[in-house]
C-alpha cells in the first residue's frame, strides 16, 4: 500500500487543486491521503475538513516524502528538489513539451502518470479542465483587448475540447466566429488579415518545423488584433508565441496583441477543480493499492526512470 501527498503548486496565481473533500466519499484508502497544510484555503476549506474524511495533514517537507506526489501542473524549478527516487509523480506533465520535467524523472528514476495522456472509451478523462481553458482565455483576454468583442470577428484553430470552449465564450460575447480544423489551416494565412482575434487551440507536434502564424504573417494582422494561444507553445503553431502569465498576461508584436497564459482554469479554479476532483479521486485507490489499470498503464510515460513514450526520447534526442 502507497501513501499520496498532495502538494500545492508552486506555480504562480494557481489554484486550482486536484481533489477535495466531498470528492473523496467513495474512496476506500482515504488514510492513506496526506494533504499539505492549508490545501484548500483557496476554497475556504479548513484542514479539519480532510482530517474529517479520515486523511492526514502534513507540513510541505512532510508530505514530499510520500510514495505518489499527486501535483496538477509540472514542477516548477524550485519545487525539484524536493523529490527523492523512486516516487511516481501524477499530474499534468507535458513531458513532450518540455526537457526540464523529463531531466527531473530521469534523474530521480521516478514515474509519471500524466493526466494529459488519460483516456477512457477514446475520450480523455479531464476534458472539462480544458474545455474551461478555452472558455477561460477568452474571458480574461477581452479585458486586454480594448473593446468590447460584441461585432469583432474571431478565427478559431482547432475542433477539441478547447476550442469548443472558446468558442462557447466567443459566442456569448458577441463575436463571430470561423473554425479552422488542421486540413484547412492553410487558408487561415491567407484570410488572417479579416479577423479581429486569430484564438489556437492545438498543441502543436514539437518535431515540426513548420507554423501556423509565421511572424511575417503577424504583420499582415489588423492593428491591434489580438492572438489568443491557449496552447502555449513557444515558438511553435505561433512563431511570436512566448508563455505569459495570469498577472502580465499580453506583449505586442508587430501592433498585434498576444496573450499565452499557459494555465488560464486557474482563473475559475472552483470550476475547475471540482471537474478534476470527480476524476482524480476515481484513480486514487487503484494507486494506493498499485494494482493494474488500463487507463493509468496507457498514461504511464516514464517508469523507474525510463522513458516509456517514444515521444519523449525524439524530443530528448532532438533537444
Amino acid at each position: 500500500m502507497r501513501n499520496i501527498g498532495f502538494v500545492i503548486s508552486g506555480k504562480e496565481n494557481e489554484r486550482r487543486r486536484a481533489v477535495l473533500p466531498h470528492h473523496l466519499v467513495k474512496v476506500r484508502h482515504r488514510s492513506n491521503l496526506i494533504f499539505e497544510r492549508g490545501y484548500g484555503l483557496p476554497f475556504g476549506i479548513p484542514d479539519e475538513a480532510f482530517e474529517a474524511m479520515g486523511c492526514k495533514v502534513m507540513d510541505r517537507d512532510a508530505v514530499y516524502e510520500m510514495d505518489v506526489i499527486c501535483n496538477p501542473k509540472a514542477p516548477e524549478p524550485n519545487e525539484r528538489d524536493r523529490f527523492r527516487k523512486g516516487q511516481t509523480l501524477f499530474g499534468w506533465m507535458h513531458a513532450v513539451q518540455g526537457r526540464a520535467t523529463v531531466d527531473l524523472l530521469l534523474d530521480k528514476k521516478m514515474t509519471a502518470v500524466a493526466w494529459e495522456d488519460m483516456f477512457v472509451g477514446g475520450r480523455h478523462c479531464y476534458w472539462r479542465n480544458n474545455e474551461i481553458a478555452g472558455e477561460a482565455a477568452i474571458l480574461h483576454a477581452a479585458n486586454y483587448l480594448g473593446r468590447l468583442l460584441d461585432g469583432t470577428r474571431a478565427a478559431v484553430i482547432g475542433t477539441g475540447n478547447c476550442a469548443r470552449g472558446a468558442i462557447r465564450s466567443l459566442g456569448r460575447l458577441g463575436s463571430t466566429v470561423q473554425v479552422y480544423d488542421r486540413e484547412s489551416i492553410s487558408l487561415l494565412r491567407d484570410e488572417l488579415p479579416e479577423f479581429d482575434l486569430v484564438v489556437n487551440a492545438v498543441l502543436w507536434d514539437v518535431f515540426r518545423k513548420d507554423h501556423i502564424i509565421y511572424r511575417s504573417d503577424v504583420a499582415r494582422m489588423r492593428r491591434n488584433a489580438m492572438i489568443i494561444d491557449i496552447s502555449c507553445d513557444e515558438a511553435m503553431g505561433i512563431e511570436t508565441s512566448r508563455p505569459t502569465s495570469i498577472s502580465d498576461p499580453i506583449y505586442i508584436v508587430d501592433d498585434v496583441i498576444h496573450y499565452v497564459v499557459d494555465h488560464t482554469p486557474s482563473l475559475y479554479f472552483q470550476s475547475a477543480t471540482d471537474a478534476i476532483g470527480e476524476v482524480t479521486a476515481r484513480f486514487l485507490d487503484v494507486l494506493v493499492e498499485e494494482t493494474s489499470d488500463a487507463c493509468l498503464d496507457a498514461a504511464t510515460v516514464v517508469r523507474d526512470g525510463q522513458i516509456i513514450d517514444e515521444r519523449i526520447s525524439r524530443f530528448q534526442e532532438r533537444a
